[in-house]
This record gives C-alpha cells, structure tokens and sequence, in this order.
C-alpha cells in the first residue's frame, strides 16, 4: 500500500496580513507548515505588477532573492505583486512546483496552476475553483478547542450569546454619525430582549464608534475586550449563538459562515458591488440577515471553503507529479 507524498510548501505574499492569512489557511488545512516568503519589489518594478516582469536583483539565482531555490512542490501565493514572483518560480523550477494563487490575479487565468477566487469575481477557467467564502485560519479543531475551554469573561455569559464583531472604516465603507447611532440602537435593542452581549473593536474601528459599542455594552452586563491580550476572535466566533457583523470585512463574515450562527450584518455608509453579491449569495443559504436589533435566522451546516481549497491544491499536485512521471 503507498503512502501518499507530503509537500514542501511556499506561501509566497508580499507581506499584507489578509493575503498571507488566507495562503497560511490552505497550507495548515493540509496538515503542513509552509514557509514564509515575502515579496518587496521597488521602483518601478512594483509598477509593473502583476505583469512583471521581477526585478533582476531578485531573480531566483541572486542570493538576495526572496525565491531562491530549492523550490517548494508547492507554492501558495496572494496579492498582486505576488503574481509576477510565482510566475518566476514556475519558470525557475523548470514547470516542476505546483502553483496555486488565491484571488483574481488580475492576468488571467494562466497566471497559475490552480487558481481560487470568490463567487463575485468573474474570473473563470477549467483550472479556477470557486467558492461562496474565502480561505481562512479558523479550522474546525480551531473552533472546537475554543468551545471547550472558553475565557472567564465568556463562560460566565448566559444564553443566547451575541458575539458582536466591529470593524471600521475602508476603501468602500463609512461610519459615520448616524451610522454610529444606528449601530448603537440596534444592540441596545437586542440586548435588552435578553441577549448576552460579547464583542471585539479591531485595528480600524473610530474612536467615536468604540465608544459608543462600549457604552452599549456596560449598560448591559456586556463583555467588549478592552484591547489588552491577546485578541479573543476565535473564542468570540466559536461560542456565539449569533454573531453581528458589520459590512466593511467579506473575510470577517466569511470566517463566522463557519461557525454555522446566524449572521446579522449591519452595513453603514457606502458599498460595493462585489460585497452585495457576496451577501446576497449567503442570503440565499440562509446564513446572512440585516441586522435590526433583533436575532433573526436559525443553525445551519457551516459554510468552510477552506478545506474545499485545500482538497483542490492537494488533488491538483497529485495530478501534477504523475504528468512528471514522480507519481
């Protein structure tokens, strides 16, 4: 009986926290640690991405290089100055590394091997998966381990839990006043029909909008991290009976479609074409509803893309090696 090879695995990003969460995502799905790759092309290099071509200076055969070999079996790349970096990989390493890029790499589909993107990209191909939610970290076992041993502050919540995930301003979302207001009303509303408040501010959420979460939740014997230690996200999302997010993160309410709660989403100011089709798809399945201060919705199977990529990369290597003759 054989036994299945393991592959070597690169994720290859240029540093950005989103892409490279989604890459480490696929890796560790598959059981491996890959190594971290950083891409830093300068002036006017950087200007020419994704097409390229890479800097000279960072060829593979230059020791400053950031794909220097060996090269992997496999690498997992993300962004798009990653783009130009796999495509020299794949030449480098003579066809021989498996390439995988998530998102729309902005080239088409023979920027890589195996190329993932979410339903409201309009990339296709015969080598493009596409899934509803993205790639992500928080695993199944992930999940499971936060529930069985929740912190102090969570376990000592009644039912039902509303775990509470604000985010802030970005390139398509605004906060403002009334917004802030809005938001405010409606968790007043449904954490005075009886729903335990828990929640989390990120990096970008507005001091005028902390503030008035929090002043939400101290009214109500809620629990809203204050920002020391370690940030208690995973916890938050596994022992939530619903979870209310707001619009300006599709990966934050792609991560919670895992945990299988109800997701109320509440959008502020602006928009953008591609969230919309990516919460009507989840509509659809009954995983999302507008957030109105109340709970709404019911349990559901957990929507994880991940592991659906990650069978996907695995299967296309295995592919890969027998057309070398390595199979």
């Amino acid at each position: 009986m054989s036994v299945e090879p393991i592959p070597t695995i690169w994720v290859l990003t240029d540093g950005k926290a989103g892409d490279e969460i989604q890459c480490l995502g696929v890796a560790e799905r598959l059981g491996i640690t890959p190594e971290i790759r950083h891409v830093a092309p300068g002036r006017p290099w950087s200007w020419l991405m994704p097409r390229g071509p890479i800097d000279p200076r960072e060829a593979p055969h230059r020791a400053q290089s950031p794909i220097r070999p060996p090269f992997p079996d496999i690498v997992v790349a993300s962004g798009r100055r990653a783009a130009a970096y796999l495509r020299a990989v794949k030449k480098a390493s003579k066809g021989k590394t498996f390439t995988v890029f998530l998102k729309d790499p902005r080239i088409g589909a023979g920027a890589a091997d195996l190329i993932w993107v979410s339903e409201h990209d309009r990339l296709r191909g015969p080598n493009v998966l596409v899934t509803v939610t993205s790639p992500h970290r928080l695993s199944p076992g992930r999940l499971a381990q936060a529930r069985q041993s929740p912190p102090p502050a969570i376990a000592a919540l009644p039912r039902p839990r509303a775990a509470v995930m604000v985010g802030g301003d970005s390139r398509h979302h605004t906060f403002q006043p009334d917004d802030i207001v809005r938001f405010a009303n409606a968790l007043d509303a449904l954490a005075g029909s009886g729903v335990a408040l828990m929640g989390s501010r990120s990096r970008r959420t507005p001091d005028a909008l902390d503030k008035a979460i929090a002043e939400v939740f101290a009214r109500h014997g809620g629990w809203w991290w204050d920002g020391t230690g370690a940030n208690p996200y995973v916890p938050l999302l596994a022992n939530a009976d619903t979870v209310v997010v707001t619009a300006d993160s599709t990966n934050i309410v792609g991560e919670a479609a895992a945990t299988g709660a109800p997701l109320l989403v509440f959008e502020p100011h602006g928009g953008h074409s591609k969230f919309a089709r990516f919460i009507e798809a989840l509509k659809r399945q009954g995983v999302v509803h507008h957030f109105e201060g109340r709970l709404d919705g019911t349990r559901y199977d957990p929507i994880d893309s991940t592991g659906v990529i990650a069978e996907a990369v695995r299967q296309g290597w295995l592919r890969h090696r027998a057309e070398l003759g390595l199979a």
